[in-house]
């Protein structure tokens, strides 16, 4: 699994620290990327490598669209690719632990501790 880490003004948006773009980790200028942040991004890399980058985007955006409808503003915090990287975060054997296709689990479950 390869990923470079790309530091920039632009990408991403302000008030954001970091974004996986096909692999690419694009930091925001003078923020910090610590360990959590990049265990994140890394999930988010294999999941892509799994789907294929293409197919990860339109997955992604279309659970982003479904789940709006049933969780309003917290319906990032339901995508299951987010789930997942959240999950495995802060897992120091996350990686290596990881079942192919880890993300399934999460599509059909509410995030624990957020109202609809």
């Amino acid at each position: 699994m390869g990923y470079k880490i790309v530091y920039n003004r632009l990408i991403p948006f302000k008030g954001f620290t970091a974004i996986n773009l096909c692999g690419f980790i694009f930091v925001r200028k003078g923020m910090n990327i610590d360990c959590t942040t990049l265990q994140h991004e890394r999930i988010h890399s294999r999941q892509m490598e799994e789907l294929g980058y293409v197919f990860f985007y339109i997955w992604y955006l279309l659970e982003w669209i479904i789940k709006l409808f049933f969780y309003g503003k917290n319906s990032y915090w339901n995508i299951s690719f987010e789930r997942e990287a959240y999950f495995g975060e802060d897992g120091l054997f996350y990686m290596w632990n990881r079942k192919k296709y880890a993300f399934m689990k999460y599509i059909f479950k509410p995030a624990p501790g957020i109202d609809t």
